[in-house]
């Protein structure tokens, strides 16, 4: 088992075509489910933001899997294939772990270097945990990631370089109100994302918040953090003719934000949602300026600012993720030879314990003291003759090649390192000072 990922981000594709692709809350569920129904896959985990759609899979077969998720993500979004295809990437084996701790990291992100992808990959696995749909093998990658991500943000400076998506939004509203200070800021939405921004505007030195949500308990809860007070839903127009600054990311999936409700005067709207809360007329009337994803996507963020110490610390993060991979492929490979060791350990205590119980038979009177012994020193000759051969194996196994070592070994002496007795004397067996003798959690190779 290997594994997979197939997906499309802001790299592959336009915003328009990640709104339609993109899933949430039931949809993504049973997409989860579907997936996990595949006769090619053993588990999943889906990665839906609003910069990427992507579907991690440990499968069996690499084209036939590749198959079904891609036309799994066509049904699901309603994309024709023949339209999907040409912005999908796929990632497999070690392609894939560095996939995942790029994007962990924030390298992948539209924003290099921004701390949300953490909180969003942490977010997929926890519905795949409470969904069924993790196993040992995904449970493990992703959790890596997760620390690796975390090393990169703490070891480097790419989180003070790549700013998140609502701080250069609010760069953005600076270069079109002028100071923030003193400025009416509405917030529509009260999950992550909107937290995140109330959060941003308050570190920013405004100090009017007004939280709108659908579900006002939620509303009031963000207001309190903030400072600031909550409104109805049905408040949202006022809200708005009051506002200099608008920042909404909700889960909506029709508009939130008509044209008819926006007031023509110097208002700042900034919509983080996908599909899109704000309809894209309101560009139209005089004096509002609308930011949203697709334009970020087309280089407004980056538009006027330096660099901010960000292609160091691009590098040190690359540097920190090609030695993560490289540790984490190096054990996964050393541990996918163990089973094999264990098997071959098995089978020679097997061919001892047959052997001393016919010389017990052909020597029946055989004192027990000296049958003992006779015993002890078989097992420590076989012991001997195996160490060597058992721990070279394990060190050749962290080649890329490693998988073949292991393969000459059961072709050599006929083992099978999949006999669930072998899996279970692993830790009485091939038991050594100082090393991991936990077997492999999934079978090596296709």
């Amino acid at each position: 088992m290997s594994v997979l990922v197939v997906g499309l981000s802001h790299r592959t594709a336009p915003v328009a075509l990640l709104e339609r692709v993109s899933v949430s809350g039931d949809s993504l569920v049973k997409l989860l489910q579907d997936i996990q129904q595949d006769v090619h896959v053993a588990e999943t985990m889906v990665v839906s933001t609003c910069n990427r759609v992507e579907i991690y899979a440990e499968v069996d077969r690499f084209h036939a899997a590749v198959a079904s998720l891609s036309r799994l993500l066509s049904t699901h979004s309603g994309v024709p294939m023949e339209q999907l295809a040409s912005h999908l990437y796929v990632h497999y084996e070690d392609r894939a772990v560095e996939h995942l701790f790029s994007v962990g990291s924030g390298l992948d992100s539209m924003v290099v270097g921004e701390g949300q992808i953490l909180g969003q990959v942490r977010s997929a696995l926890r519905l795949a945990q409470e969904e069924g749909t993790l196993g040992p093998t995904l449970n493990e990658l992703v959790q890596q990631s997760l620390r690796v991500g975390k090393r990169s943000h703490t070891e480097t400076g790419i989180d003070r370089a790549g700013a998140s998506l609502v701080g250069v939004g609010l760069t953005l509203a600076e270069r079109a109100l002028g100071p923030l200070l003193g400025k009416r800021a509405l917030v529509v939405g009260a999950g992550s994302m909107s937290a995140l921004s109330a959060a941003t505007l308050q570190r920013a030195g405004v100090t009017d918040i007004v939280v709108v949500n659908r579900t006002h308990d939620r509303a009031v809860r963000l207001a309190q953090t903030v400072g600031g007070r909550a409104a109805g839903f049905g408040d949202l127009a006022a809200e708005l003719a009051e506002a200099d600054l608008v920042i909404s990311c909700t889960g909506a999936t029709d508009v939130v934000i008509t044209a008819d409700m926006v007031t023509p005067r110097e208002t700042f709207l900034l919509d983080l949602a996908l599909p899109h809360d704000i309809d894209p007329a309101v560009r139209r009337l005089p004096g509002v300026t609308l930011v949203d994803l697709e334009s970020m996507q087309e280089g407004e963020a980056d538009a006027g600012t330096d660099d901010g110490g960000r292609a160091e610390a691009v590098t040190a993060v690359r540097g920190i993720v090609a030695e993560e991979v490289t540790a984490y492929l190096s054990a996964e490979r050393a541990a996918r030879v163990t089973p094999t060791v264990v098997a071959l350990r098995s089978k020679a205590a097997q061919v001892v314990e047959a052997e001393l119980g016919r010389l017990v038979a052909r020597v029946p009177d055989l004192e027990g003291r000296v049958r003992d012994e006779v015993g002890q020193t078989v097992r420590r000759v076989v012991d001997k003759l195996l160490h060597e051969p058992t721990v070279r194996v394990k060190q050749l196994a962290e080649s890329p090649a490693g998988d073949h070592y292991a393969e000459a070994l059961r072709e050599l002496f006929n083992l099978d390192p999949k006999v669930p007795e072998a899996v279970r004397r692993v830790e009485t067996i091939d038991a050594e000072p100082g090393k991991n003798t936990e077997p492999s959690k999934k079978e090596a190779g296709l």
